[in-house]
């Protein structure tokens, strides 16, 4: 027979008393779980249905890829916790991500043909015309550049940057008056502007080779998500016909996970970073002013080409007064 008392453990602690404590913290971490799983859920779910497409879903969407590592850390919650149901809601989840996320790691392996002429091009915002020009310069003399997409030029920075040597080096331009965009190429142009594309464009001979090459800067969608789509849509709407021996370079203010982004691709275009399996190489934000200390955490400048091209390198680089890395890449004109 028992006194109607609890049983007391070494410790001090009543069986009961500690058991419905294990409880409590079993229901809390459950719930939190649930909670923190409730995001990765329902940014794949955007991203499968299309829903950033000109809303504010833009704006998370842009953090997609580091919700695979939430995905990671919380089955590894579950089988710990030993709860099913959340172990197979983040197994899906998992699943989902890699789908969309290993073919960034994962070379196209595409063959480039032996004296196959190259292209040497730049994309660099330029902060509102705050990057230092003789950085710019320097790193179109150090990497060779043929041609240079620039952001966010001013009048003055322009100014600024031929005063530091731009047109000793490329003295050949596309820079619309009324524009904060513009190209710069050491290349003979052997075509004007075509006015179906939206933003600033020429077409340069690569030893006998037309490449048409347009520099975009879209809107960004913190500031207006509808006009931000609008200026990706009006470039997917020129691109049919187009795509083929052109390159596409500059700030995009997407992610390849963005729909308009995706549909733009999908008209026969290639991101250079996927192509080469360079996976994940975030170019926002670099040393900006509002985010001090803050690695840059999203890729939203890139090169993409046609079929005509195949990409052979890609990199970044950190320039002075900028809060864009520059993305550099050498691609093949195989036909």
């Amino acid at each position: 027979m028992t006194d109607g008392t609890e049983s007391t453990p070494e410790d001090g602690a009543p069986a009961g008393r500690r058991s419905r404590s294990r409880g409590r913290w079993r229901v809390a971490a459950l719930v939190g779980c649930g909670v923190l799983l409730a995001g990765p859920a329902v940014l794949a779910a955007v991203r499968l249905f299309g829903w950033d497409d000109g809303t504010w879903w833009a704006l998370p969407m842009s953090g997609l890829p580091y919700a695979a590592l939430l995905c990671v850390l919380l089955l590894g919650a579950a089988a710990a916790l030993r709860e099913r149901w959340l172990g197979a809601v983040a197994a899906v989840l998992v699943v989902l991500q890699l789908w969309w996320l290993v073919p960034r790691f994962l070379p196209d392996g595409g063959d480039v043909p032996a004296g196959a002429p190259r292209l040497r091009v730049a994309t660099s915002n330029n902060f509102m015309g705050q990057i230092s020009p003789k950085a710019l310069v320097d790193l179109v003399r150090e990497q060779r550049i043929d041609v240079l997409a620039v952001e966010e030029q001013s009048d003055s920075a322009a100014a600024a940057l031929d005063a530091a040597g731009i047109r000793d080096l490329l003295p050949h331009r596309e820079r619309p008056a009324d524009g904060d965009t513009a190209l710069y190429t050491r290349l003979p142009v052997s075509s004007a502007a075509d006015p179906a594309w939206p933003y600033p464009n020429l077409t340069v001979d690569v030893s006998g080779h037309p490449v048409q090459l347009v520099a975009v800067h879209t809107y960004y969608p913190l500031g207006d998500t509808r006009r931000w789509a609008e200026g990706l849509h009006r470039l997917a709407a020129a691109a049919p016909g187009r795509t083929r021996d052109a390159v596409l370079l500059g700030d995009f203010n997407a992610t390849l996970d963005h729909k308009p982004m995706r549909d733009l691709i999908d008209t026969g275009l290639v991101d250079t970073h996927e192509e080469l399996g360079a996976g994940l190489f975030p170019t926002w934000p670099q040393d900006h002013p509002d985010f001090r200390g803050v690695p840059p955490v999203i890729q939203i400048d890139h090169v993409l080409h046609g079929a005509a091209l195949t990409a052979v390198d890609v990199s970044e680089h950190a320039l002075p007064r900028t809060d864009h890395r520059a993305v550099v890449a050498e691609l093949a004109v195989r036909e």
